[in-house]
């Protein structure tokens, strides 16, 4: 607890308030002219989503905080911790086992000719990302409430932290899939290059959903006992334990409109040389640009109560 409040102590002094002079203000290491920093954020009555209602240029400037507040996350995830960064790899590897055990050879699920280790951890990479970076981010900013009511800054920094933190895993889990799928003697082709843009996708949408449960869970706080169901519901929705090609061709395009669908099947198709399910993915692009969209816009019309609310 004295680690994560001097941490927090620490990114207080790094946090300088804007002030409409010519001065430098100090932050951390390196200085930004007053002039350059925003007064408060811009947040607009309605209308269309534009740069200037999401106020984008924000971010950007307060770059810096960011790092910060995910170097913090990271440290705090794996501290005093036996195990440390190694449960990046048990956790989806235990998993697998059990869904391999339970669903391949107890239920005969079928796998589309892959290996079932290797469709399940497929699977499970991007999920086990985008579930955990959801379930931080919905509850970061409660877990800051003493440095929100202290400074200003960018909320949406603090949800986008959480998220940016679990890249270290993600990294971890990708380079554990590439290993799990040679040693059952898969040859890989042209088609992994497919495998950073895929992981982007996914940081979009998770970020698109995190801001948004980061921002009800702060305004309604039953928010945070209904995610867990809510991420249940998307993980058996989600061609995860199963392929696409067993739901019904009648009914195929409604789980296509899952963004996770297309990612995930575009993981499979990138280790196996396949071909791409290209609408899936398209359909997941356009799903994850417009959730995070929403999900800004949303917030930006919340946060100026968040002080408040804590």
């Amino acid at each position: 607890m004295s680690f994560i409040t001097d941490e927090s102590a620490r990114l207080t002094g790094l946090i300088a308030p804007a002030q409409k002079s010519t001065s430098a203000i100090q932050t951390g290491s390196l200085q930004y002219p007053s002039s350059s920093l925003p007064d408060q954020p811009v947040i607009t009555g309605g209308g269309s989503v534009s740069r200037a209602s999401l106020n984008l240029r924000e971010l950007w400037e307060y770059r810096e905080l960011l790092y910060f507040l995910t170097w913090r996350d990271i440290k705090v995830r794996y501290k005093q911790t036996a195990m440390g960064a190694a449960w990046a790899i048990v956790q989806p590897l235990f998993t697998m086992l059990v869904f391999t055990l339970f669903f391949s050879i107890f239920v005969g699920v079928p796998s589309d000719g892959i290996p079932y280790p290797v469709f399940a951890y497929a699977g499970l990479l991007p999920w086990t990302f985008f579930a955990g970076a959801v379930s931080n981010s919905s509850m970061s900013l409660i877990g800051s409430a003493g440095l929100i009511t202290k400074v200003y800054f960018p909320r949406m920094i603090i949800p986008t932290a959480s998220v940016c933190a679990g890249l270290v895993d993600l990294v971890i889990a990708t380079v554990i899939l590439i290993g799990l799928t040679l040693v059952y003697g898969v040859t890989l082709s042209w088609s992994l290059v497919m495998i950073p843009l895929l992981a982007a996708l996914t940081i979009v949408l998770a970020m698109g959903v995190g801001i948004l449960f980061a921002a009800l869970t702060t305004r309604y706080r039953d928010v945070r006992h209904v995610l867990p169901f809510v991420l249940q519901l998307w993980m058996f929705s989600s061609p995860i334990i199963y392929p696409l090609s067993v739901v019904p061709e009648k009914w195929r395009w409604a789980l296509e409109l899952n963004p996770l669908t297309g990612i995930i099947e575009g993981f499979r198709s990138s280790l196996m040389g396949r071909a791409f399910n290209w609408r899936a993915i398209i359909v997941s692009s356009v799903v994850a640009l417009a959730f995070l969209l929403a999900s800004v816009f949303i917030f930006r019309r919340l946060e100026k109560s968040f002080a408040d609310l804590m």
